[in-house]
């Protein structure tokens, strides 16, 4: 299970949104240029979530997007609603369902990780991330598995 683009684009933006703007516009290629997301793909996501209410935009010389509320108000399951973009563990929690559900060993296993992520989800805000994103570039937070991660991806890109 992977979190999409989508999402993951949204949260790393709405970050880069959180610990630049100082209740200011802030504009969409601004922040695609400080986290790499292509421009066009960055405005559609920030009309989702315009739409959604988590972003307000201002337009003019000046203008740009700011959140709708105060950080610490919007949730990660609310930006992944706005954005349509459920989590979902199997084919059992969808619309269509799933034939095999009465007879699966696996069904209340998928519900009960499920139910742990939206809660996660649920409490989890924006500010939250955006906090720990400040930790993390003022050196406060030090965390060896972020490290190993890094070093795997580089390794990788250099092969």
């Amino acid at each position: 299970m992977r979190l999409s683009t989508t999402a993951r684009y949204s949260l790393r933006a709405l970050s880069d949104l959180c610990t630049h703007s100082h209740d200011e516009p802030v504009s969409v290629s601004d922040i695609a240029s400080r986290q790499n997301i292509p421009v066009n793909y960055l405005e559609q996501l920030f009309r989702k979530l315009r739409c959604g209410g988590i972003l307000d935009s201002v337009r003019g010389a000046q203008g740009g997007y700011r959140l709708a509320r105060p950080a610490g108000e919007i949730t990660i399951a609310g930006i992944l609603q706005a954005l349509d973009e459920p989590f979902i563990f199997g084919s059992c929690q969808t619309e269509k369902g799933c034939e095999n559900a009465p007879t699966c060993p696996t069904f209340n296993l998928w519900r009960k990780v499920k139910g742990s992520v939206d809660e996660i989800l649920k409490a989890t805000t924006l500010e939250d991330i955006a906090s720990e994103k400040i930790s993390l570039l003022e050196g406060l937070t030090t965390d060896p598995e972020r490290e190993e991660a890094a070093t795997k991806a580089l390794k990788l890109k250099g092969e």
